[in-house]
């Protein structure tokens, strides 16, 4: 949307993840690639086709501590996104019997190891990360979902309130992604560069780590993931499943979370 054709259609700007979520809630933006946590909060339809997910290691999403794992009492976490703190909780309990209090602090690993436990670090703060070089232990919890669940992870969905013109929000969001994927060596030049990671980092990232499409085993991790968070299970659209079936495009606002950026997007 930032460069294709569809440039026309939206006007584009940015903001966290958290904050696009709270857009979309005030009706800020129609349509949001939101936290999955807020979509089930808010109660709100899913875009069938595209999200942000996973099958294995994240690499943008690291759990250190500085103890052992089923001993953590104390989680330092960054709150820019619902969902992976919650993904935390969820990893913490099932696999190693964990149910560590979280405190809210900025993404800088020492600072949040010396006030608690264990630290979660997401997006490009945990990029810029050599978690290996690191004299605390790790997980990488796409991994740990994996390992889990044998499922993938769904991070985010492109969403709107009830009533969203899916098929409209759709057809953008698929031509978009279209534009993207047919000049993805371009994309990761510039992501290198933008988000201070190595070229390599950047690659394995846009092109092995992170997956787009949202099919049926992706509804499957998104209907297990809401279940063992606890979260409430009001999305009113499956994943892959369009109930729109109009084909004409409305005027729409457009939000849009890229890694830690989101991007809002309107069209008259």
């Amino acid at each position: 949307m930032l460069h294709g054709p569809q440039r026309d259609e939206v006007e584009l700007s940015f903001s966290i993840p958290s904050l696009c979520a709270g857009q979309l809630e005030k009706a800020e933006v129609d349509v949001g690639l939101v936290p999955v946590a807020e979509i089930a909060r808010q109660g709100l339809e899913i875009v069938p086709g595209l999200g942000i997910c996973c099958f294995g290691a994240v690499r943008s999403i690291l759990l250190f501590s500085r103890v052992p794992w089923a001993k953590i009492r104390t989680l330092s976490a960054d709150l820019s996104s619902r969902t992976s703190v919650e993904l935390a909780r969820v990893i913490l309990r099932e696999r190693y019997g964990a149910e560590p209090a979280s405190a809210p602090c900025e993404p800088v690993l020492e600072k949040m190891l010396s006030d608690a436990d264990a630290a979660l670090i997401i997006g490009d703060p945990a990029l810029r990360l050599n978690p290996e070089e690191l004299p605390f232990q790790y997980l990488d919890l796409g991994a740990e979902w994996l390992t889990l669940t044998g499922l993938p992870m769904v991070f985010a969905a492109w969403s709107g309130k009830p009533g969203l013109r899916l098929h409209a929000a759709e057809q953008l969001t698929r031509e978009s992604y279209e534009f993207g994927r047919a000049r993805l060596s371009e994309i990761i030049a510039h992501a290198s560069k933008e988000h201070g990671v190595s070229a390599g980092l950047a690659e394995r990232y846009l092109r092995q780590h992170i997956r787009y499409e949202l099919g049926s085993k992706e509804q499957d991790g998104l209907q297990a993931f809401l279940r063992l968070a606890n979260l409430n299970e009001r999305t009113a659209c499956r994943v892959g499943v369009v109930r729109d079936s109009k084909d004409e495009r409305t005027a729409c606002r457009v939000g849009v979370v890229r890694d830690s950026k989101t991007v809002a997007a309107e069209r008259a």
